[in-house]
């Protein structure tokens, strides 16, 4: 049990978390995590839907009729994150010695500065700032008093501001920041049959006055161009779903005498999802969004998600009202292991050889579950999560988003099956979190504790690890149901550089 004194007793009491919590976490941070055990990559021959377009229209038509209907979809944007890491490279220039750009990410910002959507303001600043304008600040070689002028506070303050509020896409006359562009796509995929869209963003405490007042500026031009009406949602990532650190030698590391806390990870919103009331939620990272003239296939794929979603959804739940009634015949329970395996990828070695009653009683646990459609876009170098099929505690196999440090990739079996994995997960995901009686899922319940990471950290001088919670679409979603979907390369456009923003499906 940790050494905790009273005033730690009286911090985590505020903060609502148990000493049995930070015992867990400490014996995580001291043990670390097991790895998990895979069966093979997720691959089009055995997992992984690649709809054909009579499939696609098809799943297209159910997503509309499921709005229609009077379906509740939400859209959540996790946003909490600041720009900082965006211009990583360009605050270690103006920090470091050299004057003018050194290397070829710094050249193709001063090169193409004109190409971005911040370039207008970031003139009016360097005027203000310099009196003078950024190609006279160019043309006399003052390339740090650009700099300074977007990234300090003094200037735009883009090195503190949340991606969400950056100036990302040129629109004729002005700009458009992430935030705008996540309500346009929203109203354009999960307008009701009311024309009521809903979004919600996940922000910081620092960040969220300054996300509220964007939302209430942004709203009400969104909903006219698209004739929505907009219902738009914030919330903070809890304080209880905070983790405390340890030093190298794995004591409770303090700062001012005092418990230090950091954000556990994106893992810590499911807290956020288990709040949110409605049918189906769409997940997609805040930076993952393009300009208007370039959201065509995002959109149409966004709908066949979560009109395949709509209909493994409708099929389990069928089932589980017949399951409900009592033991199917043996020919039923056949089909719905067939269910299981051909559309839920999961398979149980031990079903043919069990008796109906159990067998029946073993596929409700497996049916009644939330469910998610996952995007998956052919590997072709950018970082992500991995499709696997994975072994689960009971002895079933099924479809699992993975991270590379969650494999022991030491051992060669786990080695090969890794290197052959053709896929990789771009975080767009769509979810259905109420059970067949429409009752809201607890998620918490279906989260793997036993997964997480442990990263090294340094804080004012002093090396430390720090605890990140399973993560939202790996060990947070491990106990749900699971479809991998193919989706095109194109419905991946993250911005995790300012240079990103140069690339063309972020140009027009």
């Amino acid at each position: 049990m940790a050494d905790l004194t009273p005033k730690d007793l009286e911090i985590l009491a505020e903060r609502g978390i148990s000493q049995t919590e930070i015992d867990d976490q400490l014996a995580a941070l001291r043990n670390g995590f097991p790895f998990l055990n895979i069966e093979a990559e997720a691959t089009v021959e055995n997992c992984i839907k690649r709809p054909t377009a009579e499939m696609q229209k098809k799943a297209i038509e159910i997503w509309h009729q499921f709005l229609e209907s009077g379906g509740v979809a939400v859209k959540l944007v996790p946003a909490s994150g600041a720009a900082s890491r965006m211009f990583k490279d360009l605050h270690a220039f103006l920090n470091g010695k050299k004057d003018k750009p050194d290397t070829d990410f710094r050249r193709a910002f001063f090169d193409n500065i004109e190409k971005f959507a911040f370039y207008p303001r970031l003139n009016f600043v360097t005027l203000t700032l310099f009196g003078k304008s950024i190609y006279t600040l160019i043309e006399e070689k003052r390339y740090k008093d650009i700099v300074a002028a977007l990234l300090n506070k003094e200037g735009l303050n883009y090195g503190r501001l949340p991606k969400a509020l950056l100036q990302f896409h040129k629109v004729p006359g002005t700009s458009c920041t992430p935030l705008e562009e996540h309500l346009a796509e929203g109203a354009e995929t999960i307008k009701d049959r009311n024309g009521k869209v809903r979004v919600h963003f996940t922000v910081s405490d620092d960040h969220l006055p300054l996300v509220k007042m964007k939302i209430e500026e942004a709203a009400g031009g969104v909903g006219k161009k698209y004739d929505v009406k907009l219902e738009v949602g914030t919330s903070v990532q809890k304080p209880s779903t905070d983790t405390i650190c340890v030093t190298q030698d794995g004591k409770i590391f303090r700062k001012d005498g005092a418990l230090f806390f950091r954000p556990g990870g994106h893992g810590s919103l499911i807290e956020n999802l288990n709040d949110i009331d409605a049918d189906v939620v769409f997940i997609k990272n805040i930076d993952n969004v393009v300009p208007e003239q370039r959201r065509e296939v995002s959109n149409r794929f966004k709908m066949i998600a979560g009109g395949i979603l709509m209909g493994a959804k409708t099929k389990a739940d069928e089932y589980c009202r017949r399951l409900q009634k009592g033991t199917p015949s043996h020919e039923e329970l056949a089909e719905m292991l067939r269910f299981l395996r051909e559309v839920l990828c999961i398979t149980h070695d031990k079903s043919d050889v069990m008796p109906d009653e159990q067998v029946a009683s073993y596929i409700f646990a497996k049916l009644n579950r939330p469910m998610r459609v996952c995007g998956m876009v052919k590997n072709e170098g950018e970082p992500g999560g991995g499709p696997f099929l994975a072994y689960n505690p009971d002895g079933t196999v099924s479809p699992q988003i993975l991270e590379s440090v969650q494999l022991d990739t030491s051992d060669k079996r786990i080695e090969e099956i890794f290197r052959r994995s053709t896929h990789f997960n771009p975080v767009d995901l769509v979810c259905a979190i109420k059970d067949f009686e429409g009752r809201k899922f607890h998620l918490t319940d279906h989260v793997d504790r036993s997964t997480g990471f442990i990263s090294e950290k340094s804080v004012d001088g002093v090396e430390i690890k720090a605890l990140e919670r399973p993560g939202l679409w790996n060990g947070a979603m491990s106990d749900w149901n699971t479809i991998f979907v193919e989706v095109p390369a194109e419905t991946f456009n993250p911005v995790k550089t300012v240079n990103d923003l140069l690339r063309p499906a972020h140009q027009i």
